[in-house]
């Protein structure tokens, strides 16, 4: 059973987000210190997946092949610089559809947690909306991390704030993902 699983969101977290979506390699667009801090928790043995929203597959606006040879490429750059994604799983739906894999739905961790037999108490996720702080808890994650690296559209109500309102606060609030890996593995 895997024990230091770390979950992270893609857009906002790894790479910049985009209100026009992230369509081609070319816009993908890592974070400042998102590589060095991936590098960093696989060092310390740390399993690293992302899980990511990606409804832009059923909008057409890609095609899967498209999506597939990003996440290639990510785990290829990520692999250059000593890291280690092992896996990524992604919801290809609109919120509209319903489906049980979208966060704030914990169905892309029970996917994970599924094929790689995941120690979810002791897991980690990391994201920058309050839907990945949901889905983290809804998952039975027994961490979970807000970074403070989201585009906000709004300029007014942060994930923060928007988890508040439920009375449901992440076990930390960090500026970025470099310091998420500190906060990880201190």
């Amino acid at each position: 059973m895997l024990k230091q699983v770390v979950f992270l969101d893609r857009d906002g977290v790894i790479n910049r987000d985009s209100s026009d979506y992230i369509k081609c390699w070319e816009e993908f667009i890592f974070l400042p210190n998102s590589l060095e801090a991936l590098t960093i928790l696989t060092r310390k043995g740390y399993t690293l997946i992302v899980i990511t929203n990606q409804s832009i597959i059923h909008r057409k606006w890609i095609a899967p092949e498209v999506l597939e040879d990003m996440h290639q490429r990510l785990k290829s750059t990520v692999a250059s610089r000593g890291g280690k994604i092992t896996d990524i799983f992604f919801c290809p739906h609109t919120p509209e559809e319903g489906c049980s894999c979208r966060k704030p739905k914990p169905g892309l961790i029970q996917q994970a947690y599924e094929k790689y037999a995941i120690d979810l108490s002791a897991a980690i996720m990391v994201g920058d909306r309050a839907k990945d702080i949901l889905c983290g808890k809804a998952a039975g994650c027994g961490k979970t991390i807000l970074v403070q690296t989201a585009n906000d559209p709004t300029g007014s109500i942060t994930a923060q704030d928007t988890l508040a309102m439920d009375s449901v606060y992440p076990d930390a609030v960090v500026a970025d993902l470099l310091e998420a890996a500190r906060w990880i593995i201190s």
